[in-house]
């Protein structure tokens, strides 16, 4: 944590990610909802016409859907580097679902927090970092202000 309350770190990819070849982070996705309930009526659409498609779009990630006597329904991501995210997705629509659930398959699973710097390097320059005068021979002299002679 910083001085200002909110954790930051610096902008890093998710164990290399990208390096060689992209990996989704995303591992397993849980669909769970109800047979009878109102508020399932969106995530029944979903499972009626885009889970099959997400499924053939996705096939690095698991999808388990659920049915469950519960009044709530859930989509829960499990992701590679062990974090676990719940979304409720009561009285959405079946749209909404699909946007949500490729949202997911889209993040790291890292929290959102702020980054320091829009740049990092994990090896320094020992030279320093360059500016104007870094190649500018000392002879010269420091910059002064030109001053207007009188005549």
């Amino acid at each position: 944590m910083t001085a200002r309350g909110t954790p930051s770190r610096f902008l890093q990819s998710v164990l290399r990610n990208g390096v060689g070849r992209y990996v989704c982070q995303l591992k397993r996705i849980s669909i769970i909802f109800s047979k009878n309930a109102q508020s399932s009526l969106g995530v029944r659409g979903f499972i009626e016409e885009g889970v099959v498609d997400y499924a053939k779009n996705n096939p690095g990630t698991v999808v388990y859907v659920s049915p469950q006597a519960c009044r709530i329904p859930k989509i829960v991501a499990e992701y590679l580097n062990g974090n676990v995210r719940e979304e409720i997705v009561t009285s959405k629509t079946s749209q909404q679902i699909s946007e949500l659930v490729t949202k997911l398959t889209n993040q790291s699973g890292l929290d959102i927090i702020r980054i320091r710097k829009p740049f990092h390097t994990d090896n320094p320059s020992i030279q320093g970092q360059w500016h104007p005068f870094t190649n500018r021979p000392p002879s010269i002299g420091p910059i002064r202000p030109q001053t207007q002679e009188a005549k």
